[in-house]
């Protein structure tokens, strides 16, 4: 009777492990078609045949503060590569602690985005790159005085004539925007715990955070958190189903439509990326949330019409922690020195 029951017990123990398997097999498979691994080799720039000068310069103008009229903001101040790509701020401060109106995206994999900024005004990175030049609130130097700047300093000649042989007068505008971006689309953070779940995994997510994957993916959340950067693919309207405060959504800022003019694009954002989220705090466009538990139920409420129960949101949280991936590493440029005659800083 003994070996009877220990018999039984045996099988039961591996049919339950059968359907585990069966249920995990099936939840990656699930993933699988929603999501995609962020690749080994970062992607190539549209249009762009990089080359490692050409990376080196726009790594230099990255963190150049000279292409600020103070000479005090680079494009790492506000997108920090140390910190996730951000400046953990509500909005960065820019030219003369002038503070901006908006949250700063991660730089981290921004590639991946269809399109560029919260509002999506820049179709690519390197439309991007000149935006904050000339903003009069962030770095506040116009493209011609920047350009001015840069052949104001000898050392970054043989710098653009190496990255770009075939030009004539390799510092351009447009030189600087190309050279940024392609820099930018080195900064990818592949091999998170995710990533390895999607190749197949299965024990790269924890028991929790598997339970958070299926709660992210029948709630609805990865209607518009999908593809490579879980997020960035698409627009979205904040408050769908129910706008949440005025903490939270700012009334005077229309999102989208101040690009479009469009009627319909009223407080629409760019659904932005969860790639390292928990590395990214303070969230939403506006700034406003530092606890990432309490993004998600405001995500929940405002965009699904779900109320979660704390341990909903905890699981959720938890798989969204499987998305932070190696962060890069990356060496500060020593920068070519300025000269007497190199245009100075506007205070």
């Amino acid at each position: 009777m003994q070996v009877v029951r220990v018999f039984v017990a045996l099988m039961l123990g591996s049919m339950s492990a059968s359907a585990s398997f069966a249920a995990d097999d099936a939840l990656i498979k699930e993933a699988q078609g929603l999501f995609q691994p962020i690749p080994l080799k970062p992607p190539a720039v549209k249009d762009v045949v990089a080359t490692p000068a050409m990376v080196e310069l726009g790594k230099a103008l990255y963190f150049d503060p000279r292409l600020s009229e103070s000479h005090n903001i680079s494009c790492n101040t506000c997108h920090q590569i140390g910190l996730g790509g951000v400046d953990m701020l509500p909005t960065s401060i820019g030219h003369k602690s002038q503070k901006g109106n908006r949250n700063a995206p991660t730089v981290l994999n921004s590639v991946f985005n269809t399109a560029q900024f919260w509002d999506g005004r820049a179709a690519d990175l390197k439309e991007q790159a000149g935006g904050p030049i000339q903003n009069p609130i962030e770095m506040a130097i116009t493209h011609k005085h920047a350009i001015e700047m840069l052949k104001g300093i000898p050392g970054y000649k043989p710098m653009f004539d190496a990255a770009f042989p075939g030009d004539k007068d390799p510092i351009t505008i447009q030189n600087v925007e190309t050279g940024i971006a392609v820099f930018e689309a080195t900064l990818t953070t592949p091999n998170a715990p995710f990533d390895r779940y999607l190749r197949g995994d299965a024990g790269a997510l924890t028991a929790e955070q598997r339970e958070g994957l299926k709660l992210f993916v029948e709630k609805g959340c990865s209607n518009c958190h999908n593809g490579i950067n879980i997020g960035g693919g698409m627009y979205a309207p904040f408050g769908v189903v129910e706008k949440p405060g005025a903490d939270i959504l700012p009334p005077a800022d229309k999102g989208r439509f101040q690009v479009t003019k469009t009627a319909d694009d009223e407080y629409v954002f760019k659904v932005p990326t969860l790639r390292n989220i928990e590395l990214t705090p303070p969230y939403f466009h506006s700034g406003k949330s530092w606890d990432l538990k309490q993004a998600v139920g405001v995500m929940a409420t405002s965009q699904l019409g779900e109320h979660l129960t704390n341990d909903q949101i905890s699981k959720i949280t938890s798989f969204l922690r499987s998305l932070t991936g190696e962060q890069p590493n990356v060496s500060y440029p020593i920068l070519p020195p300025s000269i007497v005659s190199t245009p100075k800083p506007e205070m």
